[in-house]
């Protein structure tokens, strides 16, 4: 698999289940065997999953991205036992950072919801072009900058007096987290909503009854007997 494919959800995962360290090995940079340089792309990914594991307290070194040949055998093994090597140095999954494991599950659980809010919050920074310096990696992405990610989270909260029940936030919402229904206020259900933005994206502007909120109380929504609409 092409490490372009790589995807945060991937990574975060393997820690949910409880693995102790991620090891990812990928072409040599400038030797992409397509045209995307895919490679480039899972360096950027990975240092960002290494700050988002920094933020929610695992040690970041428990992930580790390498770049080499398929001829390059001795180096793969090599590479695999001194990774394998610093985890039994690190120790497992929750004890190097002092902390219960199913703690920090749950807050890899978290981040996993919030996969395609960081997405859409880094997709420029990803983008940008990249030193071939190793040194330069650890700054791509540092600790404040995402802090900053998590501390301005938004949330979408669909305006009573504005919705019209058009349907069209409800039809496009990816994980169903829009309630609505015929001549009914649409509401978004919190605990489904991935932070996505496209139900703001897509509420047409005459109508303009979604809002995006950041460090605010999110309104209580209308109990279904008051959100039909005469």
């Amino acid at each position: 698999m092409c490490t372009g494919r790589i995807d945060l959800t991937f990574i975060l995962k393997a820690f949910l289940n409880g693995n102790d360290g991620v090891y990812i090995a990928g072409c040599k940079l400038d030797e992409c065997n397509y045209t995307t340089q895919g490679n480039y792309h899972a360096l950027k990914m990975v240092m960002l999953c290494k700050r988002i594991l920094e933020y929610i307290g695992i040690n970041p070194d428990r992930l580790v991205m390498e770049f080499l040949s398929a001829a390059e055998g001795t180096k793969f093994v090599a590479t695999v036992e001194d990774f394998t090597n610093k985890i039994k140095e690190i120790g497992e999954l929750g004890k190097n950072e002092g902390k219960d494991i199913e703690e920090l599950k749950a807050k890899v659980d978290e981040v996993i919801k919030l996969v395609p809010y960081i997405k859409i919050a880094t997709r420029e920074k990803l983008l940008e072009s990249i030193s071939k310096n190793p040194e330069d990696w650890e700054k791509i992405f540092n600790f404040d900058y995402v802090k900053g990610l998590f501390e301005n989270v938004p949330s979408y909260y669909i305006d009573p007096e504005k919705c019209r029940a058009c349907g069209t936030c409800f039809r496009n919402c990816p994980v169903d987290a829009i309630i609505g229904g015929k001549k009914l206020i649409h509401i978004v259900d919190q605990e489904k909503c991935i932070k996505c933005g496209t139900c703001l994206n897509v509420c047409p502007p005459k109508f303009g009854a979604v809002t995006k909120l950041i460090g605010e109380p999110i309104p209580e929504p209308l109990p279904e007997d008051k959100r039909a609409i005469g």
